[in-house]
């Protein structure tokens, strides 16, 4: 008897653009400064990205284009969570310290603060006026498009 094994990968394609985004606006502000330069209306969704093995979260932001059926998403990378520190059992004193860790959503991308995922079947987005106007915006650093290829914690974009 012959045996049949399906894998995910079979069925998930890259049918998105991403974009590295450095800056050191707020979530909230840097949507506020894409809606304002793209003309478009990005809105941050009810409910974040949570990552339950790393008790993480992070902000996402979403605008859906009709009539180009395009979803544009802003993402943050960074999710900083104040927690408590680690003591040994045998301290005279307690020290109730808290310690502030970070949590990437891409661990290889560890310095980006944002990314654009842009979301399209066909592929009419041209990648070049997106990255000069994000350039035009002044509180953006840089920006660039990510190479999907090297990716390998994909599956975090799939929301």
């Amino acid at each position: 008897m012959a045996l049949h094994k399906l894998l995910v990968d079979d069925f998930y394609d890259d049918t998105y653009m991403l974009i590295a985004v450095h800056c050191r606006l707020e979530d909230y502000r840097l949507a506020y400064m894409i809606n304002k330069h793209f003309g478009i209306n990005l809105e941050r969704k009810e409910k974040d990205l949570d990552l339950n093995y790393t008790s993480s979260s992070y902000a996402v932001y979403e605008w859906y284009n009709e009539a180009n059926d395009t979803i544009w998403n802003l993402i943050a990378n960074i999710c900083k969570k104040e927690e408590e520190s680690i003591t040994s059992s045998g301290v005279l004193f307690s020290d109730d310290k808290k310690v502030t860790k970070t949590y990437n959503l891409l661990p290889e991308l560890k310095q980006v603060d944002y990314f654009i995922k842009i979301t399209n079947d066909t592929h009419q987005v041209n990648e070049k006026l997106m990255i000069s106007k994000l350039q035009s915006i002044p509180h953006i650093i840089t920006s660039y498009t990510v190479d999907l290829t090297k990716i390998k914690s994909k599956e975090h974009l799939i929301f």
